[in-house]
């Protein structure tokens, strides 16, 4: 078996297995919503298991595995520290309602089994990283994945943290925050996870990994037209009903000018 092939199957595992030990402390709680805080932590510990299954870790399988720890770990806090004592997010209670008794094995596939297999494609570049034990040193190509990682790992942080300081003011209850980075775009957050994925193929192609462009691709695809901007904004304009002006001045992805 070749190490690639070890480790796909070994982290594939582990993610699997933490999937439905999820599943089933969610049937206990009748809360499926645990599963979001997890998605940034799952990466963290994919690329943890990835790097220690190839020691003497290289630095650059080092330098991924810590910066997506850090970014899961961020990610993980946020989302917990948001949701802790909400309930049941919105999107998971109308999936109840509509199935019934059924809920708990189409959540198994469609929530968490679904979203381990997605987070086991994406970290495709750090496993392939890992696995190559690439030896060479760090160059260019690794410093433009880092500088761009810390672009996205901040701007995320900072949308982050605009958005749970603007909530945090009941007289805000309704309203749209078009302050700070998100005047600039309605989604902060995407984008900013957006480039830190993309930072880190780079980091990772430089390694030998190019081949695994289709997991930030698959991130890219997830963020903008699928779980991301386009399953918030269902809705979202019922529920703020100054949102549609938003959007007509707002990028809804790529930062730029608004539109006045």
């Amino acid at each position: 078996m070749s190490p690639l092939t070890e480790t796909l199957l070994i982290t594939l595992a582990a993610i699997l297995g933490c999937m439905i030990l999820l599943w089933c402390v969610s049937l206990v709680r009748r809360d499926a919503s645990i599963v979001d805080p997890f998605w940034g932590s799952g990466f963290a510990m994919t690329g943890g298991v990835a790097a220690l299954l190839h020691r003497p870790v290289p630095t650059r399988m080092l330098l991924l595995a810590g910066l997506t720890t850090a970014w899961g770990l961020r990610l993980s806090l946020y989302l917990f520290g948001r949701n802790y004592g909400h309930g049941e997010d919105r999107r998971y209670a109308a999936m109840r309602a509509h199935h019934g008794m059924s809920f708990g094995w189409v959540s198994l596939f469609t929530v968490f089994l679904l979203q381990g297999i997605l987070m086991w494609f994406i970290s495709l570049p750090l496993q392939a990283a890992a696995a190559r034990a690439e030896k060479s040193e760090l160059g260019g190509l690794d410093f433009a994945g880092l500088t761009l990682w810390l672009f996205g790992f901040l701007f995320e942080s900072i949308g982050d943290w605009q958005l749970a300081r603007f909530r945090s003011d009941p007289a805000n209850n309704g309203r749209v925050l078009n302050r700070g980075l998100w005047r600039y775009t309605r989604h902060p957050n995407y984008f900013g996870d957006f480039c830190v994925w993309w930072g880190l193929y780079l980091i990772a192609a430089a390694g030998g990994a190019a081949w695994t462009v289709g997991s930030p691709l698959v991130m890219s695809v997830l963020l903008m037209r699928i779980s991301g901007v386009t399953l918030l904004e269902k809705d979202i304009s019922e529920r703020r009903p100054d949102y549609a002006a938003y959007q007509r001045r707002t990028n809804a992805f790529f930062p730029g000018p608004p539109r006045e």
